[in-house]
C-alpha cells in the first residue's frame, strides 16, 4: 500500500503569501494529477497560533531568517505564516481537496516549530499521521509539495525513521533555498539516509 502525502501547498507558501516559495504554485497542477494514482492521499497544513515563537515578530530585535536557540533547538525566525483560520493557512484554490482522505494540521504548539507532517522538530509530539498509515497498511510513501528543504524533507526523513520507505517526486517539489546551499545539502543527506529522490513523475 502506498499513500501520497502533499505538504503544505498552502496560500502562504506560494507567490503573494507571507513566505512564497519561488514558483510554488507550480505543483499544483502535477499534485493534482498524481492524486489520481495513488489509493491513498493525506495532506498537511501548517497551523501556527499568532504567537508561535518560530515568528521574528514574536522576538522583539530579531529579524527574519535570524537563527535563535529555542528551547535548546536552532530555530530559524520566520515572518508571520500560516496562521490558523487565515487566507494564508488555506490551501492553494487550485489544489484538488477531493482526494484528501486526511488533513493533518501541524504547528499548534506555539513553542516548538513542526517542519515534518509526522511530529514536531522536537520529536516528541506526534501529529497521528504515521499510526493512521500503519492501520492501513501502508509501508510505502511518497511525499510532494512545499517546501522542498524544509517541510518535504522533513516528513521524507521522519516516514524513514519511523519504518516507512520514502521517495520524494522533485517536480512537485519547490524549494525555499535559503540558506545559500540548503537545498542541496538536504538532499544529499536525505540520499545518504536512504530517500529515494525521483527527478520525472
Amino acid at each position: 500500500m502506498q499513500a501520497l502525502l502533499v505538504v503544505d501547498v498552502q496560500n502562504d507558501f506560494c507567490p503573494g503569501g507571507a513566505l512564497p516559495v519561488p514558483d510554488g504554485d507550480a505543483v499544483v497542477p502535477i499534485i493534482n494529477r498524481l492524486a489520481l494514482h495513488f489509493p491513498l492521499v493525506v495532506a498537511s497544513q501548517d497551523w501556527h497560533p499568532p504567537n508561535h515563537l518560530s515568528f521574528a515578530s514574536n522576538h522583539p530585535g530579531r529579524a527574519v531568517l535570524d537563527v535563535i536557540t529555542l528551547d535548546g533547538q536552532s530555530q530559524v525566525l520566520w515572518p508571520d505564516h500560516c496562521v490558523q483560520g487565515s487566507w494564508g493557512a488555506q490551501f492553494h484554490p487550485e489544489l484538488d481537496t477531493r482526494p484528501f482522505r486526511l488533513i493533518v494540521r501541524k504547528g499548534t504548539d506555539p513553542r516548538v516549530d513542526s517542519y515534518s507532517a509526522f511530529r514536531d522538530n522536537r520529536k516528541d509530539r506526534s501529529t497521528g499521521l504515521a499510526g493512521y498509515l500503519r492501520e492501513l497498511g501502508v509501508s510505502q510513501v511518497t511525499v510532494v509539495g512545499l517546501a522542498t528543504d524544509y517541510c518535504v524533507a522533513a516528513t521524507a526523513e521522519d516516514a524513514l525513521s519511523l519504518g516507512f520507505s520514502a521517495k520524494i517526486l522533485l517536480p512537485a517539489c519547490r524549494a525555499v533555498g535559503v540558506p545559500p546551499g540548503h537545498t542541496e545539502s538536504t538532499l544529499q543527506r536525505l540520499r545518504d539516509m536512504g530517500v529515494e529522490l525521483v527527478d520525472t513523475v
